[in-house]
């Protein structure tokens, strides 16, 4: 699609007729690799540990969802304070696996925190946030990455991901698991332990 790069797209339909589409990655993803949505000339790039994470995109779909009406935003997570998180938050920070559903009006952006293992969410207002971290929906599976979705069917949520106990633990060979999600009274998603 043009005007996108990087990986692991999903895409949100928020129930007005709008379509948005969430993407990007760090290492295979490529996402160091790019500034203001242009590759750059000299290489990949990191950040500081103290310097702001490499945020996901998003961007809204055209009517026929054939390409981006709008350049790609990037998808900011802020910590308790209000300030983004760093990419030396590695146990919080965005690195691939992006989702994005919507919860009692608000909109729960989930991701991989990749070489921790975990899958967070980060809750916005809005489509293109900010989004304000409020915690981990699974802890580490055996395997690498933890690739999710999350969905409501008959009136329950569930979780869908993957993780490498029937293959024996070789994380190139991925089984699907699904799993009900909760919620608190608040909103916040109860954590799922991923080795039970």
């Amino acid at each position: 699609m043009r005007g996108s790069y990087s990986m692991d797209p999903a895409v949100l339909n928020d129930g007005d007729g709008n379509y948005y589409m969430y993407f990007g990655g760090l290492w295979g993803g490529q996402l160091q690799r790019y500034r203001d949505n242009k590759a750059l000339e000299s290489g990949a790039t990191f950040p500081a540990d103290n310097e702001p994470s490499i945020p996901g995109r998003v961007a809204k779909l055209s009517a026929d969802m054939l390409q981006f009406a709008e350049e790609p935003k990037a998808v900011v997570i802020l910590d308790e304070n209000g300030q983004p998180l760093t990419a030396g938050d590695n146990e919080r920070r965005f690195f691939e696996a992006s989702w994005m559903h919507k919860y009692n009006g608000k909109y729960y952006f989930s991701y991989s925190t990749g070489d921790t293992h975990r899958l967070c969410y980060a809750i916005g207002d809005n489509p293109y946030g900010p989004f304000t971290y409020q915690g981990v929906i699974l802890t580490p599976v055996v395997g690498w990455t933890t690739h999710h979705s999350i969905v409501e069917y008959r009136g329950k949520w569930y979780l869908f991901h993957h993780d490498s106990v029937p293959s024996g633990g070789r994380t190139w060979l991925r089984s699907l698991k699904v799993c009900e999600l909760e919620y608190d009274a608040e909103g916040k998603i109860i954590t799922i332990e991923g080795l039970d």
